[in-house]
């Protein structure tokens, strides 16, 4: 569940909710149609935050483990937990979640608390440092403008403006390599 969530940037909600059919192998790729929200108790079934359904990518290293989640459920099972069952978000206070960053060393009082959301945020810098378009990743995390993607990630584009300037002096260097030859 973290993998997932931290290479696909899907909600708690959203992961959750996922059912086998949601999931296409072939073009790897995770289709959001419902959000499971906790409340009171008990999980109420809805769309995405953004009301919209939407396709989004998964790296293919996610496959086997994915396929073998699914294996022996139908098509309109969970894939997560048993299939039948929402899986509760982690108690960001103790149980797994907590245990899972103490064993990363995470868990230390000098440092900043990480939780399940701030996988959101991973998934957007893997996405933009793998040289996603904000429009890429505006539709993978469900935004509904890129603008909003910038106003929420927009400490992560900052590494951008040294490969922009690289990549105008490539792009110059080659321009001028091209010419010089061509005049040859």
């Amino acid at each position: 569940m973290v993998d997932f969530l931290a290479y696909t940037g899907l909600r708690w909600g959203e992961m959750t909710a996922l059912r086998v059919k949601d999931l296409d192998f072939v073009r790897r790729r995770a289709n959001v149609h419902q959000n499971a929200v906790g409340v009171g108790g008990a999980f109420v079934l809805g769309t995405p935050k953004s009301h919209q359904s939407r396709s989004v990518p998964f790296p293919g290293f996610l496959s086997t483990p994915l396929k073998e989640l699914c294996v022996g459920k139908a098509a309109s099972s969970l894939v997560f937990g048993a299939g039948v069952a929402f899986v509760r978000p982690p108690d960001s206070r103790r149980g797994w979640w907590m245990a899972a960053l103490k064993k990363c060393q995470i868990a230390d009082p000098n440092f900043p608390s990480i939780t399940r959301h701030d996988l959101r945020h991973t998934a957007a810098s893997l996405a933009i440092s793998a040289g996603a378009n904000v429009k890429a990743v505006q539709r993978m995390l469900g935004h509904s403008s890129a603008a909003m993607t910038l106003d929420t990630y927009a400490d992560l584009f900052d590494d951008d403006l040294d490969r922009v300037g690289n990549a105008l002096d490539e792009a110059r260097m080659r321009s001028t390599t091209m010419s010089s030859s061509a005049s040859i």
